[in-house]
């Protein structure tokens, strides 16, 4: 089981990115599936969550401007992030709660870096 992120780059300050993240291998069903970013020198934090319900969470520093969103039959989870800044600079990992062969296991993906320029 691997999650695979992509949608990364450069942008200017105010411009879009969508990054997405596919789950792949022998996955019985995904729980909670959340996008985490790290900054040089900060702590990874997170910054959405979508459960298996569909509800959805957001830090206070992304709200009204990134939207999380997933496609269980893709077994994939995107991030919208529109209205960018450059302090939404970091890599950004996405993290998936899954069942796998009877076991819930956490997986994390390699990270995508998100780099806002002013």
């Amino acid at each position: 089981v691997q999650l695979q992120a992509s949608g990364g780059g450069l942008v200017q300050a105010g411009g879009s990115l969508r990054l997405s993240c596919e789950a792949s291998g022998t996955i019985f069903s995904i729980n909670d599936m959340e996008w985490y970013r790290q900054a040089p020198g900060k702590r990874r934090e997170l910054v959405a969550t979508t459960t298996s319900g569909g509800n959805t969470n957001y830090a206070d520093s992304v709200k009204g401007r990134f939207t999380i969103s997933r496609d269980n039959a893709k077994k994939t989870v995107f991030l919208q992030m529109n209205s960018l800044k450059p302090e939404d600079t970091a890599v950004y990992y996405c993290f998936a709660r899954l069942v796998t062969t009877g076991r819930l296991t956490d997986y994390w993906g390699h990270g995508t870096q998100v780099t806002v320029s002013s």
